[in-house]
This record gives C-alpha cells, sequence and structure tokens, in this order.
C-alpha cells in the first residue's frame, strides 16, 4: 500500500467497536510514527500521553464538547508540549506545527492498521488538564481518539466529498 493509499483510507472515525481494543502492539507502531516525526531544530518537544482507562475516558466527555464516542474510543491520545517559546521565522509556534505533524503520522499508521481515529480540537484544555494531572506549563494541543469503527472496516467507509485540486492550488503566482 503507498502512502497516498493510506492517505486516502484515513477517515475520521466517531462511532467505534467498544468491544475490540487497539492492541498494545500496534499502540507501540502508531506511538513510534509520532516519535519518527519531524520538528523545528529537532526539539521533539512533544509529550504523549495514552489513555484507555474507560471511566476517565468517559469522565472527559464533557471536557471534549460533549463528543459521545471519546468514551468508545480504544484509546486517546493527548498531544502535549512544555516548549512553547520557540517561534519559526515564519512566526508559527513550532510546538503547534510539530505536534499536527506527530498526530498526523499517529493517524496515518493507524488507517494502515485498519484503526480508526479522530482529531480532536473541540475541547477544554483547562478541563482536559486537570483532569489529567498535566501541568500548568504544557499545552494540550490536540486529542487523537484511536479505535476500530463501528459497523464495518475503515476501507468501507465511505469519505466525504473534497475539495477538486483546481479550488485548493495555483502556480507560480496567486491566482484563486
Amino acid at each position: 500500500m503507498s502512502v497516498l493509499d493510506v492517505i486516502k483510507l484515513r477517515k475520521s472515525v466517531r462511532a467505534y467497536d467498544k468491544e475490540k481494543q487497539v492492541s498494545n502492539e500496534d499502540l507501540l507502531k502508531i506511538m513510534e510514527s509520532a516519535r519518527l516525526a519531524p520538528s523545528a531544530k529537532n526539539v521533539q518537544e512533544w509529550k504523549f500521553m495514552v489513555v484507555k482507562d474507560k471511566k476517565v475516558l468517559k469522565d472527559l466527555v464533557p471536557a471534549c464538547k460533549d463528543q459521545k464516542f471519546v468514551a468508545d474510543c480504544s484509546c486517546l491520545i493527548v498531544a502535549c508540549s512544555n516548549e512553547t517559546e520557540y517561534v519559526m521565522t515564519c512566526g508559527q509556534a513550532a510546538y503547534v506545527v510539530d505536534l499536527s505533524i506527530a498526530v498526523t503520522h499517529m493517524s496515518l499508521v493507524a488507517a494502515e492498521l485498519g484503526i480508526g481515529s479522530c482529531w480532536l480540537g473541540a475541547f477544554y484544555e483547562d478541563r482536559v488538564k486537570g483532569l489529567l494531572n498535566i501541568p500548568s506549563e504544557y499545552r494540550v494541543v490536540a486529542l487523537l481518539t484511536l479505535g476500530y469503527p463501528a459497523g464495518r472496516p475503515l476501507s468501507q467507509i465511505v469519505t466525504t466529498n473534497r475539495k477538486e485540486l483546481k479550488e485548493i492550488v495555483c502556480y507560480d503566482k496567486w491566482s484563486f
């Protein structure tokens, strides 16, 4: 399977099979993909918390804007950083970009393994930090649910419409 095939396979899954859990072996592959992600100046400022405890997942639902599927996932990855001062020359905070790359790596490896994921930005950081005892000097950038899709395999989930390339790409100078 090519990288592009895996990208096409990845979907945002919001309904999980409560009985089928992600194996520790597969979880380690997913976490290894985050470890190998590039980061600005190779700082690797990330920390990842893996939440598997069903009670904790249920307690996190209100902190995740009542997205009920959070309680049903096999595990949740909390992507954090405490090195928030470095701003790249382009003006962007490096830690947000770096963690985004790492979370993307995780979602793609999960897809390759037939595991669904959903990237969450809809959460209340202060509540997540409080529930998980994350120190105040850390920022929570993203949450990633992982689990096997309910009802059918990832490969059979229909992708929502995507814009055509001509709508999002121009060449040499701005021409939209």
